[in-house]
């Protein structure tokens, strides 16, 4: 991306592509709405981020400024509460809700599903990767523990499932349990 926009002007039109989105939805979003909301040109859009997909993985990644990897408690009980207490209840809802209608958005649009995976997904299983690493480098997990190769699905499907078999948010509290009743045990640590 050009160098040309301040970090500032950066998360303006990024809160802007997440506003939109949560309005209007993945395939109702356009170049042109976000600069009419952002009074941008359209060419400075495409100039910065060349296309939709891009620009809504990006806003998505700078809405996640912290990363998984750079959580380092010294366990990885104290590695998962410490990434909860940087959320809060109601942005959890709110990216909740916009993950669960990009998801649908990704079954039509290719790039879309490619941007996400490269610019949101894969980095957020690197840093996961990371944390469990330094939990079996610890000897609190067993390196050939094979929920090891699940811990990404266990997670995700915490917030695709209470939505669905509860028609509830995940929280704080509910993530706080799950690890603790689901991911936990299966990584052999028994609370």
């Amino acid at each position: 991306m050009a160098g040309r926009l301040t970090p500032e002007r950066e998360a303006e039109l990024y809160e802007a592509v997440l506003d939109l989105l949560r309005e209007v939805g993945y395939d109702a979003l356009t170049m042109d709405a976000v600069a009419t909301r952002t009074r941008s040109s359209k060419a400075t859009l495409y100039r910065q981020w060349g296309n939709k997909p891009e620009l809504v993985a990006r806003a998505l990644r700078h809405n996640k400024p912290v990363s998984l990897a750079e959580i380092d408690t010294g366990s990885l009980r104290g590695d998962f509460r410490e990434l909860m207490s940087r959320e809060d209840d109601c942005k959890l809802e709110k990216d909740s809700a916009l993950m669960r209608g990009l998801m649908r958005a990704v079954h039509d649009n290719p790039d879309l599903h490619l941007a996400l995976r490269e610019l949101l997904i894969e980095p957020e299983i690197t840093g996961l990767d990371a944390v469990l690493r330094r939990a079996v480098d610890r000897g609190e997990v067993r390196g050939d523990n094979p929920a090891l190769s699940y811990v990404v699905h266990m997670l995700v499907g915490a917030f695709v499932a209470r939505q669905l078999i509860e028609d509830r948010p995940v929280d704080r509290a509910f993530l706080g349990h799950y690890i603790d009743a689901v991911v936990l045990p299966a990584l052999g640590d028994p609370c």
